[in-house]
Order: structure tokens, then sequence, then C-alpha cells
């Protein structure tokens, strides 16, 4: 549910963001403490939409906004505000606040939330929980981080697999401690292993004397305690599930993950390896202060400071043929910053396939080929033109040749090197987002320089 007051018609606009409009009004009114005028303009905002706009805040409006806020900060609220400030807002949050939130979340919910907290900030939520809750979320922390024990909710619906659909929907009429939201119904044996489920559309759309195990589903399928959050984002988006349980080692129902967390995973990892690539802390934010923000980035700063560096060596080793012919000092650019492009795309491409899975050992030959193949037909192309135009230009054939094989081979180069480094990261266990992007561009750049001035000293001088 959005703003619904009026706003004006601005193509900025966005009907699920809040309204420029409303957060100048929010900050009028966090300057001006008015509490009173703050809950008005807020009351009919959306949960996900208050927390959107507690991130956009500066830091010292966004205490003082808690300050005056903080009555009205419930559950919704405060699962969307951001983990890397999460726990900023928790401390300032009044001790009676953060537990009435905690105890309307879900256990997943409440899992997510100690993660990145500090033992006491912890210790007081797992205070605030009924007995039953705390047990399931201190088994739940007790699982690996990033694995599905730790994505989980407790709460799950279950029925013996041998009632029927009336039997089903008395129960759950009679139940009070049911989630909130839930989409199917697990059928389980004696021992309480999961041997199928039953979406909620279609009990309520058969006869009340079927059975339940004539209209499970064909996409069940169980999830280990211990496996990878990444795999489970993986199952859910390949094989279009809605929920599955999760079972222990003796294949027992412990929990069960909805849609919402595990696309919550994969939209995490999205970021993540968008921010890797750039050599950008995927803990940065744009509320972050200007000295957070260069601490974040000076470390790959730095190593792409030594990386450019073998640029320079290779540079200074021509230092004759470039003193001889002066021009080559205002095209080697042209050379290296096409590639540094090209690796890029090839490099963009690949880290993408290796989430998702499309690229594996099976098919990673074909890959490469393709890479290879590409990278010529792109290099011939931006020869022909970078050829010509040098010949044109400089009245020099000769040199339009140099240029025009450098090309060729920086491209090549590029389009190797994007698929390669990432594909040789994943085989040593490393995250390929992370360091791909430095060793791809150092790579086109020494040898973009290498080639183009190569050529110049063997063909020109």
């Amino acid at each position: 549910m959005t703003d619904p007051r009026p706003r004006d018609n601005d193509p900025e606009d966005d009907d699920f963001v809040p309204a420029r409009a409303l957060v100048a009004e929010v900050v009028e009114a966090i300057d001006a403490g008015d509490a009173a005028g703050l809950n008005a303009l807020l009351e009919p905002v959306h949960g996900a939409d208050i927390a959107d706009l507690i991130e956009q805040l500066p830091p010292h409006r966004r205490r003082e906004f808690i300050r005056l806020y903080s009555g009205e900060i419930d559950a919704e609220i405060l699962t969307e505000i951001d983990e890397s400030l999460r726990e900023e807002v928790i401390e300032q949050l009044p001790r009676e606040v953060v537990a009435e939130a905690v105890r309307e979340m879900d256990t997943d919910d409440v899992v997510d939330l100690l993660e990145d907290l500090d033992p006491p900030e912890r210790e007081q939520i797992l205070a605030a929980l009924d007995a039953e809750d705390r047990v399931a979320v201190e088994q739940s922390l007790t699982y690996p981080e990033y694995s599905a024990g730790r994505l989980m909710q407790s709460e799950v619906v279950t029925a013996p697999q041998h009632w029927t659909v009336g039997e089903t929907i008395d129960f759950l009429r009679r139940e009070d401690w049911l989630p909130d939201q839930f989409y199917h119904v697990i059928l389980v044996d004696p021992r309480r292993h999961p041997v199928g489920y039953v979406t909620l559309g279609r009990l309520l759309s058969a006869q009340r004397t079927t059975r339940l195990a004539d209209i499970a589903e064909d996409s069940f399928r169980t999830i280990g305690v211990l496996q990878d959050e990444g795999d489970v984002a993986y199952a859910f988006n390949q094989y279009h599930l809605i929920s599955a349980p999760v079972v222990d080692a003796d294949d027992r129902l412990v929990g069960v993950i909805t849609i919402d967390d595990a696309m919550g995973v994969l939209d995490e990892e999205h970021e993540e390896d968008m921010l890797r690539l750039s050599g950008v802390n995927e803990e940065s934010h744009v509320s972050d202060g200007a000295f957070a923000t260069a601490r974040q980035r000076l470390p790959w700063l730095v190593v792409n400071l030594f990386t450019a560096s073998l640029s320079a060596i290779v540079i200074s080793r021509f230092e004759d043929t470039i003193s001889s012919l002066v021009m080559l000092a205002a095209l080697m650019p042209i050379v290296a910053s096409t590639g540094g492009i090209a690796g890029t795309q090839s490099l963009a491409v690949a880290v993408r396939a290796l989430a998702t899975r499309d690229l594996t050992s099976s098919n990673a030959r074909r890959v490469v080929r393709r890479e290879l193949f590409a990278g010529m037909l792109n290099g011939m192309g931006l020869a022909l033109i970078l050829g010509l135009a040098g010949t044109l230009i400089f009245g020099d054939p000769k040199l339009g040749m140099v240029l025009a094989m450098a090309m060729i081979v920086n491209q090549i180069v590029a389009a190797l090197g994007g698929v390669l480094v990432p594909l040789t990261l994943e085989r040593l266990g490393l995250d390929p987002a992370l360091a791909s992007g430095t060793f791809v561009t150092t790579l086109t750049d020494v040898m973009g320089f290498l080639a183009f001035l190569g050529l110049a000293t063997v063909i020109l001088l």
C-alpha cells in the first residue's frame, strides 16, 4: 500500500518507493520534532516503504526519526530494513518496542535479525521470545551460516498422509498457531518424514472425502538442513518451487523454506556479485558517510594501484620506441581501453553464468571457443576501422597495420580472459566476482600495450 495522497505528475516518481514529496515532508517533520505529524504522514504507508525511507535518511536524521517514530516501528518495518543498518536501528529503539516487534516475527525472520547482532543485543531479543520460539531460534542458530537451517522457519503446517481434505480443513480452522503465510500442507508419515505436500488451492477445491495423498503435488522435494542457501535458491528458481520442507540427517521434518526467503537469497547474491565486480564491499550503502565509503573502497584501489604498475613496467620497456614515434603515446589508450571494455563484457556474462550454473565444466570448452571466435570477429571489425583511420590520419599504412594487428590480439585476449579468469578462480574455490575484474583489466592493459608497442618496434623502427 503506497501513499494515497495526490502527487505531482513527475515521471521520476515510482509507485513502489516513497515519493520525493513524502520524503521532503518527513524530513520537515523530523527537523521540527513533530512526532504527531510524522505519524500522520506515515500512517497509510507500507512498512517496506518506511524501511526504504529510513535507509535514505542521513545518520543524524535517522536517529531523530527513530526517536520520534519508535513507537510505530513494528516487525514488518524492522525485517525490511537493510541488514547493514539494522543493528544501528535496534540499538536506538526502546527495549519494549524491539520485544513486541520480535514476537510478531516468524522464526526465520528472527534468525535473520540475530545473525548480525552482537551478543548483548542478541540476548535481549531472545529474552523477548516465548519459550518454544526461543528453542526453535536457538536451534536454527546452531546450523552453519548461509545454510538451509538458517533460512528455514520452524512453523510448519503438517498433516498425516492418510487424512482427507475434510479432516485437514477442520484441523486448520481449529488451530490458532498457524503462520501468517503458508502455501502447502506437508504430508508426513508416523516418524515425521515428509512424503509429499498439497497446495492450499487444491485443498480448498477438492471434495472433503478426497485423500490428501491423491492430490499431492508432483513438484515435491526436500532440502537438507545443511544445504547451502545458494543451492536452495537455485532449486527454487530451477524447479519453480513455492515452498519446500527441510529435513535433518535422519530425513525428519525440521522446518520449511518459502519462496520469499529463497528469492531474497538470489537477490542478495546478485547484488553482491555486482558490487564485487566493481571492487566494492557488499556492505556499502547509500547512507554511509564519506569516511566509511572511502575506507571500504580503498583496499581494492590499492590493489589496482599495484596491478596498474605492471602496465607502467611494460610501457617503460619501450621507451626508445615511444621517443622515436611520439604519436604512439596518443594511440596506446585506444587499444588498451577497447580491450578493457571487451574484457568487462565477457567477464560479466561469465560471472552471471557461473552464478546461475549455466556455465559448468561440461560446457566450458564450448563457451571458451565461442568467446575466442567472438573476440576474433570483434577484433577484425575494429581492426578494419582503426587500421583505415590510422592510415588516413597519419598517412602511414604501416602504423595502420600495427593498430589493426594490436586490436585483434587484444580483443582475443580480452574475450578469453573474461571467461578463463572467473573459471580459474571458480576451480580454485575463490569467488569469481571478487577478483576477476582486477585480473582481467590488468591482463587487457598489459597485453594491449605489449602487443601495440611490440609490433610498433618490429614494424615501424
